[in-house]
């Protein structure tokens, strides 16, 4: 009961710190991004395509931090190229994967090789592995505040269109629907809220804040405003009360943040077998 109390305090002295309270508005922010984002990426099967841009971010984080340069900015920018990559040669599903599996496999051994090279601290390699706290300060806010405005700026314009191309790629584009156009615009979608992604909730687990809350709000609606209101919803949930519960045990993040996203997708499932299966 007393160590319960005292992990309750540290967490509530933690509260008043500007740089946790920078990171508790970075993953809200992050949250909107995701989860925007999530149903598209499921409906398009694109889970593969932000494992493999987050890899290509985790190298670009890596390059930057060898060089001494903002970390953020470096997995932008590896993120964003990969996106590219993605968008323009892999249109068709049977040439995405083989194209992601090709670029993945070169990044993450580029990124492991500029790690491996990097002489400072172990904690600031293994944080874009795990992600940290620490590592989301004022101008990583900025970056992906700005980032979360040109997400929610493209979706307004675009959504139905998304929308359409993902749920039926070929007769969007007969009904006159920039098919080609929008495939490379949502992968840097994508390649920009998932490089933002890597420093808070680390390389390895972006898939729990990118893939998992459209995952599991497609099993309870098929409606696409209700699911994509869940998967903010779901989205926040996992990265805001991750980031509470990781404060006072001082680990990394992302573990908590992929246990909150996959018991929300576990409840999910069980709600839809209850109701009626809902497919995807």
């Amino acid at each position: 009961m007393i160590e319960r109390l005292i992990t309750f305090d540290g967490t509530l002295e933690l509260l008043r710190q500007p740089f946790v309270q920078t990171a508790l508005i970075a993953a809200a922010v992050l949250g909107l991004a995701a989860g925007l984002l999530a149903p598209l990426i499921v409906t398009r099967g694109m889970a593969f395509a932000v494992h493999g841009t987050a890899e290509l971010a985790f190298t670009g984080g890596a390059a930057a931090l060898l060089v001494g340069v903002y970390v953020g900015l470096g997995a932008v920018v590896g993120a964003v190229l990969a996106a590219i990559v993605f968008g323009l040669l892999g249109l068709r599903q049977r040439e995405r994967d083989s194209v992601i599996g090709v670029v993945l496999a070169f990044g993450l051994g580029l990124g492991v090789l500029l790690l491996a090279l990097y002489p400072g601290r172990a904690a600031n390699k293994f944080g874009l592995l795990t992600g940290s706290i620490v590592s989301v300060d004022s101008t990583n806010l900025w970056l992906l505040a700005g980032c979360a405005v040109v997400v929610v700026g493209v979706l307004l314009v675009w959504y139905r269109q998304l929308l359409f191309a993902s749920a039926d790629p070929e007769v969007a584009a007969a009904r006159g629907v920039p098919v080609r156009l929008l495939s490379p615009v949502f992968a840097v979608l994508i390649g920009l809220t998932t490089a933002l992604a890597v420093p808070a909730v680390g390389a390895i687990l972006v898939l729990a804040v990118m893939v998992t809350p459209g995952a599991a709000a497609a099993r309870v609606s098929s409606n696409p405003v209700v699911v994509t209101v869940l998967a903010v919803l779901f989205a926040e949930f996992a990265l805001v009360g991750g980031t509470v519960l990781s404060l006072a045990p001082g680990l990394p993040i992302s573990g908590y943040v992929a246990t909150l996203i996959f018991l929300c997708y576990l409840v999910c499932r069980l709600i839809g077998r209850v109701r009626k299966p809902v497919s995807g």
